[in-house]
């Protein structure tokens, strides 16, 4: 086993401080960073995966967990993304007991705190990487390089690329797997101690440990398999103290070489042959998970990947790699997505692009130079498993085992930053020994670089804070994004500001003409906007481009409807329907149409339909209480009534028909209370006082009917008939006064 004092780690500007007050360092420095996020909302992918997620609530079967992806869709379903993460999924399932529902905070807290205690964790897991593994007497672990991993650590805990996955709770799959991933390569390294003869000597049973953690770390997020190599690296390099680039040169001309003998001796093959029989177990374990193949991406999830020529591929898969490194070594432009025209595809040599992927594998290869070559030992394994340690975790998102769905994701590089900022802070110890003569002044750059990164996250993370803040502030960074301009759209559109939205999905139809989401919500908000040509042409587009989008065609359905094309309306709602079936609100729609046209039957038959695939559907019962009520079936009206109110018990618009109907079948007394119970609930109302005046009236209770007419025009002075029927009793009430004796 490696281990020496580095030559370096003294020229460090930082205090050496004892393991406890590193470690307290770099916890205060990850919250710090993130704190600010703590009380944020649930935004972007935290509406699948959080809001919407059945698996999170107490009601639904723990086993559930274990049958669907990480979105809460069956795993067996095409649709599935197939991100098998049950551990994570139960972390959520947890916040939501602990916080009695979907109530962010403790969500946030609990991401912040796993940041924390993985920047923590990383002070050990570099101390091992760059200054070799070494017990003390009392079997703890020595750190050889205590300012080297406490600045790693550091720059670890205040990258700003690592906010996604700290301030987005869906981030907690990056999180879990990391923090899983670094037990499995500390319980991987308590498999070695040093028997009294020096030699190395390994325990089983630990390196069973580390396997089920690696299992554990897949659990979160698939990226954790990729543990087994960063530990088999570990082993060559460190334990057994391998020369790669001498030992590959020595089997290369078939010189002998004593050295591979005495790496065999020391137990490599059998520890190799176990991570390799784990770690094909969990492929294989996860390969039949998946059940039905690998998801099915979009050409606008990955665009690269569905380029025909294999040459302008492989470009563009190095062009994305390059804007990896760029996040990473200046992390200042941070964008929630980068799908969807964000980065266009390079098509050919010329593109002045081309040269970042050059400059990427020049630095690429002088790194893997000096690691491999340098005559300094402690150079060649330190840049070696900062190498490792970067790329090893990336390979899941090259795209060169299987398609991708995204171009550039920064949550992905949650692992492999800690690589980064090994290598980062060797550079800064190496400068620091190189310019002894200024100290001051790599001193005041580091300390200037800390900041930066302390202040981008803090910035940063302020807005992961809300969906409004987030996708604005993508429209700097990526402004030919279509997805950026549709979420900023969507987010407006939430909060009533149509005419702005529609500005913003204009754009994002403009920018992917074929963008069928934006489509759709443009043409809702044009149908609101009684704009129902251009609605129609939209959604028509919408369902030619992707003929399963059911919600289009519903929405194209409602504006037929409105242009009174009756028959293409039902055409649509039928469509909608082929394509999912269990869709209430399109029953509802289409029980609507039918009411239209008199098909009374039919209006009913898709209303309860509707009721039956969403008993709490308000608006079904309620039409067809209304529709009973118009139609003279008082008594059946009664009934549907009823039976909504077992289920709505606070509807108070159910409340109100249903009082409307016991007022005409003269059963006034049990009117009376349903139309105060709904007045309770809704005490502005201003047809509810209209109606309950009515039945006042009707009941011979003038005053108190005089009392609710006047409260309903004063709520509402335009209110149809209520005047009418308010001078009516005037009228009546001036009479029995004059004929009053």
């Amino acid at each position: 086993m490696a281990q020496t004092e580095l030559y370096w780690d003294h020229y460090i500007p930082l205090p050496k401080l004892g393991p406890v007050q590193a470690k307290v360092t770099v916890a205060v420095v990850a919250l710090l960073c993130f704190i600010n996020s703590y009380d944020g909302e649930f935004v972007f992918d935290d509406s699948e995966a959080i809001v919407n997620n059945k698996d999170l609530k107490p009601a639904t079967p723990l086993s559930n967990i274990w049958r669907n992806d990480f979105w809460g869709s069956n795993l067996s379903s095409n649709s599935s993304h197939k991100s098998y993460r049950p551990l994570t999924v139960l972390t959520f399932r947890l916040n939501y007991l602990i916080a009695g529902g979907l109530h962010p905070v403790g969500f946030h807290v609990l991401n912040i705190i796993l940041h924390a205690v993985i920047s923590v964790l990383m002070i050990d897991v570099f101390a091992i990487l760059i200054g070799g593994l070494d017990y003390d007497e009392k079997g703890w672990t020595v750190n050889h390089a205590p300012k080297t991993s406490l600045l790693a650590a550091i720059f670890f805990a205040a990258h700003p690329v690592h906010t996604e996955s700290v301030a987005g709770v869906v981030g907690r799959a990056d999180l879990l797997c990391a923090l899983f991933f670094q037990l499995s390569f500390l319980t991987y390294c308590k498999a070695f101690n040093k028997g009294n003869d020096g030699d190395a000597r390994f325990s089983v049973q630990w390196v069973v440990v580390s396997l089920a953690l690696c299992a554990a770390a897949m659990l979160c997020k698939e990226q954790g398999i990729t543990v087994l190599g960063v530990n088999a690296a570990f082993d060559v390099l460190l334990i057994c103290n391998v020369n790669v680039y001498e030992l590959g040169h020595r089997l290369l001309f078939r010189k002998n070489s004593p050295e591979l003998s005495e790496i065999l001796r020391t137990g490599l093959l059998k520890r190799l042959g176990l991570m390799s029989l784990g770690g094909l177990s969990m492929l294989y374990a996860r390969w039949r998970i998946m059940g039905t193949g690998p998801p099915a991406f979009t050409e606008v999830d990955n665009p690269a990947s569905f380029e025909e020529n294999i040459f302008i591929r492989i470009v563009n898969y190095n062009y994305y790699y390059s804007l990896n490194a760029w996040l990473l070594l200046c992390p200042w432009w941070l964008c929630f997505d980068w799908s969807m025209g964000c980065v266009p595809l390079i098509k050919s040599a010329t593109d002045w692009r081309v040269m970042w992927l050059l400059l990427l594998w020049c630095v690429l290869i002088g790194l893997v130079s000096q690691a491999l070559c340098s005559p300094d030992s402690q150079r060649r394994r330190t840049l070696t498993l900062g190498l490792v340690l970067l790329v090893v975790p990336f390979l899941p998102a090259c795209n060169i085992f299987f398609r991708v769905g995204f171009v550039v994701a920064e949550r992905v590089l949650y692992l492999s930053s800690a690589g980064y900022c090994l290598l980062l802070a060797y550079s800064l110890g190496q400068c620091c020994y190189r310019w002894i003569k200024y100290k001051k002044l790599t001193c005041v750059m580091l300390l200037a670089l800390l900041c930066m990164y302390v202040v981008r996250c803090a910035l940063r993370s302020h807005q992961w804070r809300s969906e409004q803040s987030l996708f604005s502030s993508a429209l700097s960074v990526c402004p030919l994004n279509a997805k950026v301009h549709y979420n900023v759209g969507k987010n407006l559109a939430d909060r009533g500001n149509t005419t702005a939205a529609v500005k913003y999905y204009r754009e994002a139809v403009r920018l992917h003409p074929n963008y069928v989401h934006a489509m759709n919500n443009l043409g809702n908000i044009l149908k609101e906007q009684n704009e129902l040509s251009e609605a129609e042409q939209l959604l028509s587009k919408a369902v030619a481009v992707q003929p399963d989008f059911a919600a289009a065609w519903m929405n194209l359905g409602i504006v037929q409807n409105s242009l009174r094309k009756f028959e293409a309306a039902e055409e649509s709602y039928w469509n909608a329907l082929r394509y999912r079936r269990k869709y209430p609100d399109c029953y509802y729609n289409l029980g609507r149409l039918y009411a239209d046209q008199n098909r009374h039957v039919d209006a009913l038959n898709a209303w309860r339909n509707a009721t039956m695939l969403k008993p709490d559907h308000s608006l079904a019962w309620n039409n067809m209480v209304i529709l009973l009520d118009n139609t003279g079936n008082l008594g059946q009206a009664e009934l549907i009534g009823r039976e909504a109110l077992k289920l709505l018990p606070n509807d108070h618009t159910i409340m109100f028909s249903l009082a409307n109907v016991l007022g005409k079948l003269q059963k006034y007394k049990e009117s009376e209370s349903f139309f105060l119970h709904a007045l309770r609930i809704k005490p502005n109302a201003a047809s509810c006082h209209g109606n309950l005046a009515v039945l006042y009236h009707r009941w011979g209770k003038l005053e108190l009917a005089k009392k609710h007419y006047e409260l309903s025009l004063k709520l509402d002075p335009e209110a149809p008939g209520t005047r009418d029927n308010y001078n009516m009793l005037r009228r009546k009430l001036d009479q029995l006064k004059h004929s009053t004796p």
